[in-house]
C-alpha cells in the first residue's frame, strides 16, 4: 500500500488500515470492555475449558438439535462412563451450558439456551476456517451439510437457501445486528401457516453464520417456527443421526413452489 502525505486525501484501502489501527489502541486503552457485559477473563476461559474437552463437545453436539437425554444416553454418545459422564453434566450445568427437566424419576439434560446452540455453531464455523487437513468427507457428512438442524432451526444448504429465499423477496431483511422481518414478509409467513409469537423475550428475526456454509441462516422465532412448520408439513423427517434432515419428495415441491429453490 504507497504511503500518504499530508494533504492527501485518504483511499478505502487507507481508511481500513487507520480504522482497524484505532480500534485496536481503544481497545488496549479498554474503551471496548463495556461490551462485554461485565464478563470477565477468567469466566470466558472457564466456558473455553469447559467445551474443549472432547467427551463434553460431544455431549453438546449430541444436544445440538434441541433434544433432552438422560445422562446414560449422553454417556453412551460421548463414549465415557456414567461416573464420567455425571461430573461432565454436573459442571456443564453449574456453568449454564446445560439446564435439568425432572420428569418423575429420570432427569433430563438439554442446552440450556438458543445463546448456547449459537456460541456452538460459531465455534465450528471458525474450526471449519483453519487451515484444511484433507480427508475425504463422509455420506454423514455430506447429509449434514445438506440439511440440519442447529437447536431449533434449519442449517446447512436448506437453512441458508430459505434465508436467501425470504432476503431476496424482501421479506427478511438481515444486518450485523440481526434481523427483521418485513410487512410482505409477515404476510408470507401467515399464508405459509405460521403465526409468529410477540409476547416473547426471545429475538423475533436473528441470524447464524453456517459453519458448512460459511453464509447465514435464519435463527430467532422466525428460524425456529419456519422448521417447525415444514416439520408438521412432512417436508423433512430426522434421520438416525438426529440433527441430520432427509428432504421428502413432498418437501422437494414444497420448497420448490414456496420459497423458489430446488434441492
Amino acid at each position: 500500500m504507497p504511503a500518504i502525505s499530508a494533504g492527501d486525501e485518504l483511499t478505502p484501502e487507507h481508511r481500513s488500515v487507520a480504522s482497524g489501527g484505532a480500534e485496536a489502541s481503544a481497545i488496549a486503552r479498554g474503551r471496548f470492555r463495556p461490551k462485554l457485559h461485565h464478563m470477565t477473563v477468567p469466566q470466558m476461559a472457564e466456558i473455553a475449558a469447559l467445551v474443549g474437552d472432547p467427551a463434553r463437545a460431544t455431549i453438546l453436539s449430541t444436544l445440538f438439535d434441541g433434544r433432552a437425554l438422560t445422562a446414560t444416553e449422553l454417556s453412551f454418545a460421548a463414549n465415557v462412563t456414567p461416573q464420567t459422564t455425571s461430573g461432565h453434566l454436573a459442571k456443564m450445568t453449574q456453568a449454564g451450558l446445560l439446564t435439568v427437566l425432572k420428569q418423575g424419576r429420570h432427569r433430563y439434560f438439554r442446552l440450556a439456551t438458543p445463546l448456547v446452540a449459537q456460541m456452538l455453531e460459531s465455534i465450528m464455523a471458525v474450526a471449519a476456517s483453519a487451515p484444511p487437513r484433507y480427508r475425504p468427507r463422509t455420506a454423514q457428512e455430506d447429509r449434514l451439510r445438506l440439511a440440519r438442524t442447529c437447536y431449533d432451526h434449519f442449517a446447512g444448504i436448506l437453512g441458508v437457501s430459505i434465508a436467501d429465499a425470504l432476503c431476496e423477496r424482501k421479506h427478511v431483511i438481515l444486518s450485523d445486528d440481526g434481523g427483521e422481518v418485513t410487512e410482505s414478509g409477515r404476510a408470507f409467513l401467515n399464508d405459509f401457516g405460521v403465526t409468529l409469537a410477540t409476547q416473547t423475550r426471545r429475538p423475533i428475526c436473528r441470524h447464524c453464520l453456517d459453519w458448512t456454509e460459511r453464509r447465514f441462516h435464519l435463527s430467532g422465532v422466525v428460524g425456529a417456527a419456519i422448521t417447525t412448520r415444514c416439520f408438521d408439513l412432512g417436508w423433512v423427517r430426522r434421520e438416525r443421526n438426529p440433527r441430520a434432515l432427509q428432504i421428502t419428495p413432498k418437501g422437494r415441491e414444497g420448497f420448490r413452489r414456496s420459497f423458489g429453490f430446488s434441492i
